[in-house]
């Protein structure tokens, strides 16, 4: 079941209450504000926002949850949390502060049951698996803790397990491709959509427009590109990004 209309997601990953960026996981920058990048996005046309809380130590998780409250109230977007999230009690917190959907990644590889009891008690459009891809011997692998920590699980077969046990959503990164901006990892995101039926977001790569157009026809299972750099630096405007998409036949909402 894939959405017809393709989305448009920026993806702020936030520590010590500032927007950050790095290259394959590393190297951080800090951007801006997360509140006034958050109303920039919601103004300039994205379809959601994802915020990623990527230290999410104790200290600064209730430095977060101020910053997601204040947010989540200036925006009229579908707005997407993770980092830190461990038990129901992760989900019932961030979703109070005014988020649609909770991401679980590292959380729901310690506890595989964590989807399925999520999915239960808010329901499945709520929860989004969200995981770090490394190619190992020619396989997709999952990694942990930001993309530090070996899993030894296989992507494709976690992709389905997240689906069968109540994910709404995947979003697929590759670390192989992330901060690099040499196009999204193709590859990798056509093995793992092929063999799910929930929608599918790419992260990981994204560096001009033509690497959007190139996702969205080489992998028609994709429902939604993510990126992060190329909206926060200005390099890639969405409304042009969108209308550029329509132009190439893709299906948008404008």
């Amino acid at each position: 079941m894939n959405s017809l209309t393709k989305r448009i997601i920026p993806c702020l990953d936030v520590r010590d209450g500032r927007v950050v960026k790095g290259i394959n996981f590393s190297g951080i920058r800090d951007v801006e504000s997360p509140v006034e990048l958050a109303k920039f996005y919601n103004e300039s046309g994205a379809d959601e926002l994802v915020f990623y809380d990527i230290t999410a130590s104790f200290e600064e998780r209730k430095l977060f949850t101020d910053i997601l409250r204040q947010a989540a109230s200036e925006i009229f977007i579908p707005l997407t949390v993770g980092g830190g999230i461990n038990g129901v009690d992760d989900f019932d917190r961030v979703l109070k502060c005014g988020a649609d959907k909770v991401s679980v990644n590292s959380g729901a590889i310690k506890a595989p049951g964590l989807i399925a009891e999520a999915a239960q008690k808010y329901g499945n459009q709520c929860v989004v698996l969200s995981m770090d891809v490394k190619r190992e011997n020619g396989r997709f692998m999952v990694y942990a803790k930001g993309g530090r920590v070996p899993t030894g699980l296989d992507a494709v077969e976690w992709a389905v397990f997240g689906e069968r046990h109540g994910a709404g959503e995947l979003v697929v990164n590759s670390i192989d491709t992330d901060g690099v901006k040499d196009g999204f990892d193709i590859e990798m995101l056509t093995a793992i959509s092929s063999r799910v039926t929930i929608p599918v977001i790419a992260s990981g790569g994204a560096g001009c427009i033509r690497h959007f157009v190139d996702l969205f026809n080489a992998v028609p299972g994709v429902d939604a590109g993510l990126a992060a750099s190329i909206f926060h630096f200005k390099e890639v405007s969405i409304d042009g990004l969108k209308r550029e998409l329509k132009n190439n036949g893709i299906n948008m909402r404008i």
